[in-house]
């Protein structure tokens, strides 16, 4: 590990050591307006050579694109990078802004095929189940994961957004490798059972949107005003009209001790993500999303960032004072079901 390299941490009992920060792939092909793929290429090989190995897409991500358009990349670097995509968010054809949740046998074993020929790889290092259908029992779904791994075609196994019951149901069938959910200073839901369970299981955290869609990092303060017509963050309460006002406020403390450390905003909002492996005892590997290879190298900073335990208080009560839920639809997190 050269001087600049980010530590390591292993995702799960048996699952692969990766850096302690990954990065979120998806805006290089979706959701967060208009992105340059010379830029993006460029943040994948910085973020390499800073020690990032864990790389996170999904099938949803711009309908397959986002899996293709890394493909050359991984394929570059196949036995240094962590390779991780998601299934269960189905796009029907004619509506191309909805997402049907699909966690039934034969759907799984359609998209996992359909992700390996967009990654052109023969193996996903961690294939995650993206969203929880409640109408599929999760032994059954994690029981097709499982039989994709004794096929080769799949090494370890995530799930995003679930509860902590579904984490031990879910772990009882096959070892489960990590979870993801949000995580950040704006959103700490998961700290009441989901992080005790995996603790407790020895599954990683996998924290995505760790600075908030980019809103902890004061890159904006009013979706509506400030972002594309494409953003999808202008359909999420808490960026926009009384709820943006308020939740910029809560950035003060934030503000204060960036400055004390001479860091950014976002440096601190990512340094408190990471030093919550401490403070629960489990391994965090945030995947904080950019495609600027400059971002990278700030964010990747963030991890030799330490708050002292004054700062951490100071920074306590954030959460629990944010407006506006995390989706204008809340049935698509875990958190109503725990």
């Amino acid at each position: 590990m050269t001087d600049s390299s980010i530590p390591t941490a292993r995702l799960g009992g048996t699952g692969p050591e990766v850096g302690v920060q990954g990065l979120g792939c998806m805006g290089m092909s979706f959701a967060y307006g208009p992105s340059d793929a010379k830029e993006s290429r460029a943040t994948l090989e910085r973020a390499l050579e800073l020690g990032v190995t864990l790389y996170d897409t999904a099938d949803a991500y711009g309908r397959g694109e986002n899996e293709k358009f890394l493909s050359p990349f991984f394929k570059a670097h196949r036995d240094s990078v962590v390779i991780a995509t998601k299934f269960a968010l189905s796009i029907p054809p004619d509506e191309p802004t909805r997402r049907v949740i699909r966690n039934d046998p034969p759907y799984i074993r359609q998209a996992a095929e359909a992700s390996l020929r967009r990654l052109d790889v023969d193996t996903i290092d961690l294939y995650y189940m993206h969203r929880r259908d409640v109408n599929v029992p999760i032994e059954e779904t994690v029981g097709v994961m499982a039989e994709l791994v004794r096929e080769g075609k799949v090494r370890h196994l995530g799930l995003s957004e679930v509860t902590a019951g579904e984490l031990r149901a879910a772990q009882a069938v096959h070892p489960i490798a990590a979870v993801q959910s949000e995580w950040s200073l704006f959103s700490r839901d998961i700290e009441a059972n989901v992080v005790p369970a995996a603790r407790e299981l020895g599954v990683a955290l996998v924290p995505y949107s760790p600075l908030g869609r980019g809103f902890l990092t004061g890159s904006f303060t009013d979706a509506d005003k400030e972002l594309t017509a494409d953003d999808v963050r202008r359909r999420q309460p808490r960026f926009t009209g009384g709820n943006a006002s308020a939740n910029a406020s809560l950035l003060d403390p934030v503000r204060a001790i960036a400055g004390a450390h001479g860091a950014s905003l976002g440096q601190i909002a990512l340094a408190w993500v990471q030093q919550q492996a401490a403070v629960h005892g489990l391994p965090v590997v945030p995947i904080p999303g950019t495609r600027k290879p400059g971002r990278v190298e700030e964010n990747t900073a963030a991890a030799r960032i330490t708050l002292s335990q004054e700062e951490l208080a100071l920074l306590e009560p954030i959460a629990a004072k944010v407006a506006g839920d995390r989706y204008a639809d809340m049935t698509f997190a875990s958190a109503g079901r725990e």
